[in-house]
């Protein structure tokens, strides 16, 4: 689990700071259980089934995507994958050293790359995935096979509202405006 608190723990530490606040509780609730429930989940599988194959969680999934889509540009790969293409650059990296990609030119645009799986990454995925299912159904091991279905249903609807308003949703609240460039969380130097 991550953390130290229990969900129960944090969740009446919530209660006790956020007591005279208005707020939607409800919803707060879902959005802070979804990223527990990933966060959980992520780290379940990073230290049970990718630990043996040498595998982080975003790795995986990189090789997840091109093994479902096949050859795709870069850019693609890290929009599938949630990562920035900056991110995308390094894990590419180490999975082409380890033998598991291939990155080559695009064959019509010389300022895109593309990534394939190799043989040895497509043996990797055919022998890992049957075994990170297994765990993807453990992890939801107290879900009936209905609940499973409902639960994944609700989540596609919020991302479904993230993808079909998530921009429009965002200039409302910039006014317009672009977004500030991201940070690291790091002060400049001085």
């Amino acid at each position: 689990m991550p953390g130290q608190r229990s969900i129960t723990e944090a969740e009446k530490l919530v209660e006790e700071k956020l007591g005279g606040i208005r707020v939607r509780r409800e919803q707060m609730a879902v959005v802070a259980n979804m990223h527990r429930a990933a966060a959980a989940v992520r780290q379940h599988l990073e230290n049970s089934v990718l630990r043996e194959a040498e595998l982080t969680w975003t790795a995986f999934v990189v090789l997840w995507v091109v093994w479902i889509w096949g050859e795709s540009e870069t850019r693609r790969v890290a929009e599938e994958a949630g990562i920035s293409k900056g991110t995308l650059t390094g894990v590419a990296r180490t999975l082409q050293t380890r033998g598991l990609v291939r990155r080559s030119g695009h064959p019509t645009d010389g300022r895109l790359a593309v990534l394939s799986l190799t043989e040895e990454g497509e043996t990797l995925m055919r022998r890992l995935f049957p075994e990170f299912n297994e765990e993807e159904a453990w992890v939801v091991g107290q879900l009936s096979d209905e609940e499973c279905r409902r639960t994944a249903d609700v989540l596609r609807r919020v991302v479904l509202q993230v993808e079909a308003h998530g921009e429009e949703r965002r200039l409302a609240l910039l006014d317009g405006a672009a977004p500030a460039p991201r940070r690291s969380g790091r002060r400049p130097r001085s």
